[in-house]
């Protein structure tokens, strides 16, 4: 196993600003050196082994110099995501040839060199998401063009590199479950971090939200225009006493958050999941993102940046940020998030 290269690949989990077809996961960029690393050196996170974070580890890369149509990127901060666990885990299978593994699938930062990518510059803050980019747990990375979209100068760069998985995650469940003006939803995990931005997103579609949450977390579900509910035995009688359900949405993959949509939602195909896959299989829940024979929801993704960026540059869509980690400590950003009830997005900060 050679060192890994700071260049990226595209990546079956993630829908992309550029549409791109899904590929490999190791291939996050296995090349010969380009230009010249960062003072200091350039490093990257790399899952060594499957299994849990133990696995994880930081190792030097080059810095491959864009090629045309690429830019490279001087990451300012990286966002942390189930799929990535699922990666490393062998949720998605464990074939040795995959490793050492690289990892990331949304991050922000800065252009430090184009090759040729149409109106990107040196300086300029962008987002990275999609597009084929992919090991983006890293100091630099080099990536297609298409993977990167201007950063307003009003979000910080945690907001920045955590927003666009889970918002378009959350807009994705949306819009396949229709939810609008006239519907109740109810979203199971509404302080996660797909969970609030899907509370958010619907309240703007005017509808009626109900959200599941520890009792510490509803003020902030309230804040949000949702009315908050405890999860836990007699979930399906404290939301039914608010009224009648039109759709739900699971953001956490519980049986109780399966047992319960199926229990308070007459049409199945009103309730999706993006968590839940392997429960929800012939009960008629839609099944999305990743995972095998779910709908990966490619175009609404490639285009949810669009509404999602302005939104949060305005300070009308709002990511808890629950913290922050030191890149070279992803296995301890690891462990926290699997500890569960993180209540909002962690983010890896080179």
């Amino acid at each position: 196993m050679g060192t890994p290269s700071a260049s990226t690949s595209n990546d079956p989990s993630s829908s992309t600003p550029a549409g791109a077809a899904a590929s490999d996961p190791k291939q996050a960029g296995r090349s010969s050196s380009g230009s010249e690393p960062r003072p200091g050196g350039s490093t990257a996170i790399v899952a060594t082994a499957f299994g849990g974070p133990d696995g994880l580890a930081a190792v030097p890369v080059e810095i491959r110099e864009p090629g045309p149509g690429e830019v490279t990127v001087q990451v300012r901060a990286a966002g942390v995501n189930p799929v990535d666990y699922k990666f490393y885990s062998g949720v998605y299978g464990k074939n040795a040839a995959l490793l050492p593994m690289r990892l990331g699938r949304e991050a922000a930062g800065v252009v430090t060199a184009v090759g040729g990518a149409g109106a990107l510059r040196v300086g300029d803050e962008v987002i990275v998401y999609g597009g084929g980019a992919n090991g983006l747990y890293a100091t630099d990375v080099t990536v297609p063009a298409g993977a990167v979209v201007p950063k307003p100068g009003e979000l910080s760069w945690e907001i920045a590199a955590g927003l666009l998985l889970a918002g378009a995650t959350a807009l994705h469940t949306l819009v396949a479950t229709g939810v609008g003006v006239g519907d109740t939803v109810l979203v199971h995990g509404a302080a996660g971090s797909v969970g609030q931005l899907a509370v958010q997103l619907a309240v703007r579609r005017g509808a009626r939200v109900i959200g599941t949450a520890a009792p510490a977390r509803h003020d902030q579900l309230r804040a949000w225009g949702a009315e908050p509910v405890a999860y836990g035995p007699g979930l399906a009688d404290r939301v039914r006493a608010l009224g009648a359900v039109t759709a739900a949405i699971d953001t956490v993959g519980t049986d109780e958050a399966i047992d319960v949509s199926l229990e308070l939602v007459a049409d199945q195909v009103r309730i999706a999941t993006v968590a839940g896959q392997g429960r929800a299989t012939g009960t008629g829940i839609k099944k999305l993102g990743g995972a095998p024979g779910s709908d990966p929801g490619t175009e609404i993704r490639a285009h949810a940046w669009e509404e999602l960026v302005p939104l949060a540059a305005k300070g009308e869509l709002e990511l808890v940020i629950a913290r922050t980690f030191p890149l070279t400590e992803a296995a301890e950003a690891h462990r926290f998030v699997a500890e569960g009830h993180a209540g909002g997005k962690v983010i890896l900060l080179p």
